[in-house]
């Protein structure tokens, strides 16, 4: 049962991920009925704490003794992250942690503090995107997925940037309390108790670009006709090469298949319209190369995990679906 709950801090703790922590489980909101958690913020450094990028400082009751006592240990991400080396009490009093069957918990760059303690050797796990390739640099037996809210390996949940560690949150007080409190909390928060699809639908990927000449022309050309139907053997010809010999060197070169790499444009340049016209979804598949909007939401849900009228609502609001 979940009652008690920490939070580690560090130099350099970033304030809106320690304030995620500090809404969910450090607000008493028994007169509604809801669960009252014994909440501690602790300085796993001596303090006072720099908060952030130094605006201001934190000093805190608690050290890292009191994590020993928490069922759940929550680590904010923090500025130093992914270089930094964090102190060897607090990696010790995470693995003891998890030896003793308590929770640990991590937003953003807080999964650096996992890593450093051995705890995502072997499992899978996540971040903000923009930190998913250091994580891995640094920690590369971690199953980093860098396209998930959240990722719950039963006694490790990590949460990528920033407002998914609220959905993370949620989740494990709708496994450890249900989900009518769950959803109860969620409401004060005036959050969703539930989002849709991962960070990959906001993950902006420019076109991608070879450093070789041979496939630079073939690719701006497909990247011009994403709404017409393309062949492997259309684009060999274009290359003037054997259609074998082709795909061989577009691998090579872009690390990809010439479908592969036309599906990622043609959902791209679907993200990019349903973000900023009011065209119909089925005509954004026609003009994408989907055909219809049944082949666009299968490939659209495939890549981004989610469906082309969510993601149109998370950009442009409610109405716009």
């Amino acid at each position: 049962m979940l009652n008690n709950v920490a939070v580690a801090a560090v130099n350099g703790v970033t304030p809106f991920e320690l304030g995620i922590f500090c809404e969910v489980f450090g607000i008493d909101r028994s007169a509604v009925g809801l669960p009252v958690y014994d909440f501690a913020v602790c300085a796993a450094e001596e303090g006072p704490l720099v908060v952030g990028d130094g605006h201001f400082g934190l000093t805190l009751p608690f050290g890292p003794e009191r994590l020993e006592e928490a069922d759940l240990i929550c680590l904010p991400a923090d500025r130093g992250a992914p270089t930094r080396e964090y102190p060897q009490p607090l990696l010790a009093a995470l693995h003891r942690a998890v030896d003793r069957g308590a929770r640990v918990l991590s937003v953003c760059s807080g999964a650096f503090m996992l890593g450093a303690a051995g705890l995502l050797d072997g499992r899978r796990c996540t971040t903000h995107w923009m930190h998913a390739p250091a994580l891995l640099r640094r920690y590369p037996r971690a199953l980093v997925d860098p396209d998930v809210l959240y990722v719950d390996e039963g006694q490790i949940i990590t949460a990528a940037g920033t407002a998914s560690g609220i959905d993370a949150c949620l989740h494990v007080v709708r496994q450890e309390q249900g989900a009518e409190v769950a959803n109860t909390i969620a409401r004060r928060m005036v959050v969703p108790p539930h989002r849709d699809g991962g960070q990959a639908q906001y993950i902006r990927r420019p076109l991608p670009r070879t450093a070789c000449d041979t496939m630079g022309e073939v690719i701006a050309w497909m990247a011009r006709h994403l709404a017409e139907e393309i062949t492997v053997e259309q684009l060999a010809e274009r290359a003037h090469m054997s259609a074998r010999t082709f795909a061989r060197r577009f691998l090579a070169e872009t690390g990809t298949t010439p479908y592969q790499w036309l599906l990622r444009q043609r959902v791209l340049l679907a993200q990019e319209l349903l973000e900023s016209s009011d065209e119909t979804v089925d005509a954004i598949a026609g003009r994408c190369g989907f055909g219809n909007a049944a082949a666009l939401r299968h490939h659209f849900l495939r890549t981004l995990g989610t469906t082309p009228n969510a993601f149109r609502r998370t950009f442009r609001g409610p109405q716009a679906a």
